[in-house]
């Protein structure tokens, strides 16, 4: 059985598709470990903007639930 044959979106290579392709289906098999490999240290890293914006958005959501559900007496 053949397998469809695709090109890379990354390099414009044309490779196989094949069932168990580790990575995305419109990638080759270089392209998509690269990415792969680079993408878990890049989601590891935490700017001190981040911790701000995280913070900022808890304290909304706080706020939004104190207002939607205190009781009025």
């Amino acid at each position: 059985m053949a397998f469809p044959i695709k090109t890379c979106a990354v390099c414009g290579e044309e490779f196989e598709l094949k069932p168990d392709k580790p990575g995305f289906a419109n990638r080759c098999l270089d392209c998509s470990t690269n990415d792969e490999t680079a993408d878990p240290l890049a989601k590891r890293h935490m700017d001190p903007t981040d911790k701000l914006s995280k913070e900022a958005n808890e304290a909304r959501r706080a706020a939004m639930r104190n207002l939607l559900y205190r009781k009025d007496s």
